[in-house]
C-alpha cells in the first residue's frame, strides 16, 4: 500500500462516478475499501463507478443497502457493498460474516466505515473520505491506495505525500 494521500476535487456526480470506475477497472480482488462521509457526499455514486469498472451488468441496481446491510453484485470480480449506517457496533458487522467476505477474492466496500472502524482497521483498507465543497463539488481524500491502482483525475487534482517531520539540521554535519 502507498503512503501517498491523493486529494481530488470532483465537480459533478459524473466525475465522481468516473473516478470510481477508474479505480474499479484496476482492482484485482481482495481489496477492502472504507468510505467515510456525511449524507450526500457521493459515497454511493463512487461505488456505482467501482461497479462499472468491475463490469457489473446493471449498475442501476447499485444502491445503498441501508436496510439489507450487504448487497452483492456480480462482475469480473464479486462486489460486496456494505452500509454500516444502522450498525451501532463493529461486532454487528462481524456477526454478518465480515471476516469471511474480506478473505475472499471479491472487492469489499463499506459505506459509513467510521462506524465500524475497529473492524475495518484490521484489513488496512483503502480509505476514501468525501466532503461537501459546494452544491455539486466534493473533495475526496484517498489513502492507502495500492501501487497498482493509478487514478487519472479531473482537472483540479493535487497529489501530496504524507509529510515526515523535518530532520534536525546540525551545523557542519552532512547526512
Amino acid at each position: 500500500m502507498s503512503s501517498e494521500c491523493l486529494e481530488i476535487v470532483s465537480h459533478s456526480v459524473d466525475e465522481t462516478i468516473a473516478l470510481g470506475r477508474a479505480m474499479g477497472k484496476q482492482l484485482q480482488g481482495g481489496e477492502v475499501i472504507a468510505m467515510v462521509g456525511t449524507l450526500g457526499t457521493g459515497k454511493t455514486h463512487f461505488i456505482k463507478g467501482i461497479a462499472l469498472g468491475l463490469e457489473v451488468a446493471d449498475v442501476d441496481v447499485v444502491t445503498s443497502p441501508t436496510f439489507t446491510l450487504i448487497n452483492e453484485y456480480e462482475g469480473r470480480l464479486p462486489l460486496y457493498h456494505i452500509d454500516a449506517y444502522r450498525l451501532e457496533k463493529a461486532e454487528q458487522l462481524a456477526a454478518l460474516g465480515f471476516d469471511e467476505i474480506c478473505c475472499g477474492s471479491g472487492v469489499v466496500v463499506v459505506e459509513w466505515a467510521d462506524r465500524v472502524w475497529p473492524l475495518m482497521d484490521d484489513y488496512k483498507p483503502i480509505s476514501i473520505h468525501l466532503e461537501h465543497r459546494g452544491e455539486s463539488e466534493r473533495a475526496l481524500r484517498i489513502e492507502n491506495l495500492p501501487g497498482y491502482v493509478k487514478l487519472v483525475s479531473p482537472p483540479k487534482v493535487r497529489k501530496t505525500l504524507q509529510k515526515q517531520p523535518p530532520r534536525p539540521k546540525i551545523k557542519g554535519a552532512f547526512f
